[in-house]
C-alpha cells in the first residue's frame, strides 16, 4: 500500500548531503603467512589528539548548546535592554547574573542530554514491557508512582520551593505555611496529581476515551474548591499558588517520561496508532495538582489557625542558625542528587525486580545519569544567581514606571497611565518571546500540522500560543497592580474555555489544552515566577502568584478560538466546492 508524505518532508529528506565510501577502502588488505594461513589483523589502538576530540564533539555539543542559548540569551538581552533603556536603571550584579545565566545554559544542556540518555530509556522499556508482564492494576500503580517521582525531579519545582522565604507570614500565613512548613507535602500532592494524570491518561489511550468529558470532570472539583477558598479571606491568598502549581508540573522531565510510559503501554496493547496518542496526559497533569494543593490548604485551615502560624514562624526566626547544607553550592548539590537519584532507583527496581529485565547499555545509562545529576546541580546554581536574580530585579524595577520607589531615583518615571501601559507591554513581550523560544512548542507545532493534515500549520499554532501567553502574563501583572482577586480572572477564563471546548472538534481540544503545558518550560517558569514575586513585592501586594496560571488559560483560549475559525473556514470551503460541483453537474 502506497504511503503519502508532504512534499516539504520529501525535499528535506532527499536534500541531505551524503558521501558514498567503498567498504574496501575501509578494510585492510588480507595478508597470508608462508604456510598460506590468513594472518589475523590486529588494529592499532586509536589515539585521538585534542584537535580530533574537538572536531568529534563540537557538532554534538554545539547542536545541544545552541537550543539553550536561543532560549536564554534573547530573554536576558531583552530584560537588560528594557531595564537600561526604558527604566533607566543599571543592572545590578552584572557579573554574577551573567555567570548564573551561563550556568543555566550549560546546566540545562547537560540535564537534557542526561535525560535523553539516562532516564528516557527507562520510560520506553518499562512502557513497552510492563503491560506484557503485569496486570492493568500494577501498570496503573507504577504510572502513579512515576508521576510522583518525576515531579520531584522537575527543575521548576525547585524554583517554586525557593520562593517560600519571600512570602510575608503576617500578610498571608497559609501561603507561608504551604511554602515552608508544608513544602514537601505540597510537592507530594502535586506529584500525586501528576501520577493520577498518568493513570487516567493511560486509561484514555487504552480505551480511546474523548478528552472533553475528562477535562470537565477534572475542572469541576478544582473550580469548586476555588470558589470555596474565595469565600475565606485567608484561603483566598493561596489561590494564585494553587493554580500556578498546575503550570510547573509539565516540564522537561514529566512530559517525556510520563508520555513515553503512556504511549508505550498503548502501543503494547495494540492501540498506540490512534491520533489520541500523546495527548491528554499533559492536560490532566496541569489540572489535577491544582485540586491537591487547594485540598491541602483547606485541610491546613481546619487544623491550624493563622495566629499559630505567625507565632511559629517568629520562633523559628529567633532560633535560626546557619547550616553548611543551606549554603551554596552544598544546597544545590543536595537538591540535584535528591531530585534525580530516587527516581532512577525507583525505575531501576521496577525494571529488575518487577519486570526482570536487563539494563541495556549500562555504560551509556550511567553516563546519562551522571550528566542529569551534574546538569541539575549546575542549573540550580544558575537559577539562584542568574534567572531568579534577573527576574526578581526586573520585576522589582518595572513598577517604578508608574509609582514612586525608594530604590529608583526620580520615580515614577512616567505618568501613571503611561507607566502602567509600559509595564503591561513589558509583560506581554516577555511572555511572547519566552514562549516562542520554547523547544517543546516547536515540536508540538510539527505534531499538530501532521495531525490536521496541514490545516493547522505549525507557525499558526506557535503564534496563537505565544500571543495567548503574552496576554496571560499581562493579565497576571494587571492582577498584581490593582490587586484583582485571581478568581475574577480564572473563573470567567475557564468558563469560556469550557464553552469553546464544547463547540470544538476533538483534535483541536487535544491541541489547545495540551498547548498550555508546553509553554511553561524550565526557563519560563523560574523567570516569570521571580518576576511576578519581585513585582508584587515592589507594589507591596499580598502575593505575586497567579501569573503562570493566567499564562496557562490564555493560550488555551487563543488556540480554541483559532481552531473554531479553522473549522469554520474549512466547512465554508467544502460547502463552496460542493455547490461548484453541483453547478457543473447541472450544466
Amino acid at each position: 500500500m502506497a504511503s503519502k508524505i508532504r512534499f516539504g518532508d520529501f525535499v528535506s529528506e532527499v536534500s541531505l548531503k551524503q558521501n558514498s565510501i567503498s567498504y574496501n577502502l575501509l578494510t585492510p588488505p588480507v595478508t597470508f603467512s608462508e604456510s598460506g594461513d590468513e594472518i589475523p589483523y590486529n588494529p592499532k589502538k586509536v589515539q585521538l589528539r585534542w584537535v580530533d576530540m574537538y572536531r568529534l564533539l563540537s557538532p554534538y555539543i554545539g547542536l545541544r548548546l545552541i537550543g539553550q542559548v536561543k532560549a536564554v540569551v534573547p530573554l536576558a538581552f531583552y530584560l537588560f535592554l528594557f531595564q537600561v533603556l526604558i527604566l533607566r536603571q543599571n543592572v545590578l550584579e552584572q557579573g554574577l547574573i551573567t555567570a548564573g545565566l551561563v550556568a543555566v545554559i550549560f546546566g540545562l544542556m547537560l540535564f537534557m542530554e542526561g535525560l535523553k540518555l539516562g532516564l528516557m530509556p527507562f520510560g520506553e522499556v518499562i512502557g513497552h514491557t510492563l503491560p506484557k508482564k503485569s496486570g492493568l492494576g500494577v501498570v496503573l500503580f507504577i504510572a502513579l508512582l512515576l508521576g510522583v517521582g518525576v515531579t520531584f525531579a522537575e527543575p521548576a519545582i525547585g524554583a517554586l520551593q525557593a520562593v517560600g522565604s519571600i512570602v510575608d507570614v503576617e500578610k498571608a500565613p497559609y501561603l507561608y505555611a504551604l511554602l515552608n512548613n508544608w513544602a514537601n507535602t505540597l510537592v507530594l500532592l502535586v506529584g500525586i496529581g501528576v501520577g493520577l494524570a498518568a493513570v487516567f491518561g493511560t486509561l484514555r489511550f487504552l480505551n480511546g476515551w474523548s478528552l472533553k468529558p475528562m477535562i470537565y470532570a477534572a475542572l469541576f472539583p478544582a473550580l469548586g474548591l476555588t470558589i470555596f477558598c474565595m469565600m475565606d479571606p485567608e484561603l483566598n491568598k493561596i489561590l494564585g499558588l494553587a493554580w500556578d502549581c498546575g503550570a510547573v508540573t509539565t516540564g522537561p522531565v514529566t512530559v517525556p517520561l510520563v508520555l513515553s510510559l503512556g504511549v508505550g503501554i498503548a502501543s503494547a496493547a495494540g492501540k498506540g496508532n490512534s491520533s489520541l496518542s500523546g495527548f491528554g496526559i499533559v492536560t490532566l497533569a496541569s489540572i489535577f495538582p491544582i485540586t491537591g494543593v487547594l485540598g491541602l490548604a483547606v485541610y491546613l485551615s481546619i487544623i491550624v489557625s493563622p495566629e499559630s502560624i505567625i507565632a511559629a514562624s517568629q520562633a523559628i526566626v529567633t532560633q535560626a542558625s546557619s547550616s553548611l547544607l543551606q549554603e551554596t553550592p552544598y544546597m544545590e548539590i543536595i537538591a540535584g542528587i535528591r531530585s534525580i537519584v530516587p527516581l532512577v532507583l525507583f525505575l531501576f527496581l521496577v525494571l529488575k525486580l518487577l519486570l526482570r529485565e536487563k539494563v541495556q547499555e549500562p555504560g551509556i545509562l550511567a553516563y546519562g545519569l551522571f550528566l542529569a545529576v551534574l546538569g541539575m546541580i549546575i542549573f540550580n546554581i544558575g537559577l539562584s544567581y542568574g534567572l531568579a536574580k534577573l527576574g526578581s530585579q526586573s520585576g522589582g524595577f518595572v513598577p517604578a514606571a508608574f509609582i514612586p520607589l525608594g530604590s529608583v531615583e526620580g520615580s515614577p518615571l512616567y505618568t501613571y497611565s503611561l507607566g502602567v501601559s509600559i509595564a503591561l507591554l513589558f509583560a506581554w513581550i516577555l511572555g511572547f518571546g519566552a514562549t516562542l523560544a520554547e523547544p517543546a512548542l516547536n515540536a508540538l507545532g510539527e505534531t499538530v500540522e501532521n495531525l490536521t493534515n496541514g490545516a493547522f500549520r505549525k507557525n499558526m499554532l506557535m503564534m496563537a500560543v505565544s500571543i495567548g501567553v503574552g496576554f496571560g502574563i499581562s493579565l497576571g501583572v494587571l492582577k498584581i497592580i490593582f490587586e484583582i482577586p485571581i478568581t475574577y480572572l480564572l473563573l470567567p477564563g475557564y468558563a469560556l474555555g469550557i464553552l469553546l471546548t464544547t463547540f470544538s472538534s476533538e483534535e483541536f481540544v487535544n491541541v489547545a489544552w495540551d498547548s498550555a503545558g508546553v509553554t511553561t518550560g524550565p526557563i519560563t517558569v523560574p523567570l516569570v515566577l521571580a518576576m511576578g514575586l519581585g513585582f508584587g513585592d515592589a507594589v507591596q501586594a499580598v502575593e505575586g502568584f497567579g501569573i503562570l496560571s493566567m499564562a496557562s488559560i490564555c493560550p488555551i483560549l487563543s488556540v480554541l478560538i483559532m481552531g473554531i475559525w479553522i473549522q469554520f473556514k474549512t466547512r465554508k470551503t467544502n460547502f463552496q466546492r460542493i455547490n461548484l460541483l453541483k453547478g457543473q453537474e447541472a450544466l
